[in-house]
């Protein structure tokens, strides 16, 4: 991109990433009514994220998490936020600045967000991302508030998957 003054993406980036702060403040308020639950995928090996190291063995560049019945301890900071979520019955604290988010849904409400990243976590140059490092790769929750499975082939996850059959 030529010299951009304004870089209207990144202020783009910014304000969708307050859209996700401000919801994780409601929930953190409120709790999450009805039937909204939140997937977060960000990047582990990011600037700032906090997590047990076996995770990010396991999830070595993202993990998506579900924020839905069993999360404690939600605080939500200018720049990041940190929840206590249970891995296979024990209780693990994570802290995520809202820069290594790469993507948020509501499945509840069929709303969803991407966040353009380069590998190492920065925001775009500008540039086309050829390699589809920016979008999170299919997403493989479940009830315990697991993440994904790491290999995937870069591709946008469609929603369908998370959504409840009538």
């Amino acid at each position: 991109m030529a010299d951009d003054l304004f870089r209207y993406d990144l202020m783009v980036e910014t304000a969708l990433r307050g859209v996700v702060r401000d919801a994780l403040r409601r929930a953190g308020e409120h709790g999450l009514p009805g039937n909204h639950h939140f997937y977060i995928t960000f990047k582990t090996r990011a600037p700032g994220v906090n997590i047990p190291p076996y995770l990010v063995e396991r999830y070595p560049d993202e993990m998506t998490i579900v924020l839905q019945f069993q999360f404690w301890d939600l605080e939500i900071l200018e720049d990041q936020f940190s929840v206590t979520l249970s891995f296979n019955d024990v209780r693990e604290p994570l802290t995520i600045p809202f820069e290594a988010l790469s993507g948020f849904a509501d499945p509840s409400v069929q709303f969803g967000l991407q966040f353009q990243q380069t590998a190492n976590g920065d925001a775009p140059s500008g540039d086309d991302d050829p390699d589809g490092d920016s979008a999170p790769d299919d997403a493989d929750t479940d009830e315990d508030d697991s993440a994904e499975e790491p290999g995937g082939t870069g591709e946008v996850v469609s929603l369908d998957q998370f959504r409840k059959k009538k």
